[in-house]
């Protein structure tokens, strides 16, 4: 079996998560800056498959697409062309970076880390990527 990657795609950092080989488990990554993102897929491509890529939706609270869900179009529709044989689906992120802080004060992650924005982005991708496990 092959991998699942979450993406909580921003403007200047997108964060990262992925399941083990059984996808039963989403875990942080890491959190690249997106002018780099192509790069990262090319590296972890080498080393790993990967079935679907699971994208953040940036909906508002009524629902209705954010700014940046232009750009989250424009990069999905590049990886399409580039990666044609890896699906990609769209999961609803409202509230992701808030449960990512939750989170984290709850697993005791000391506030210092926690103003970290790139771990919250992590994070935030792990959390993409559960709710598409659960729903699954």
């Amino acid at each position: 079996m092959a991998k699942l990657l979450g993406i909580d795609y921003g403007k200047q950092r997108t964060g990262i998560a992925e399941t083990d080989d059984l996808q039963i488990v989403a875990s942080g990554l890491t959190t690249v800056k997106t002018a780099d993102i192509w790069q990262f897929f090319e590296d972890y491509l080498k080393e790993n498959k990967v079935e679907k890529i699971i994208v953040g939706e940036s909906l508002d609270l009524d629902g209705n697409p954010n700014p940046i869900e232009e750009e989250i179009k424009q990069f999905i529709k590049k990886f399409k062309r580039k990666y044609s044989e890896i699906e990609v689906l769209r999961e609803d992120e409202r509230y992701t970076s808030k449960m990512a802080l939750d989170s984290m004060i709850k697993g005791g992650v000391k506030k210092q880390k926690r103003r970290n924005k790139a771990l919250v982005d992590q994070v935030s991708a792990a959390l993409i990527l559960q709710s598409y496990l659960y729903r699954k």
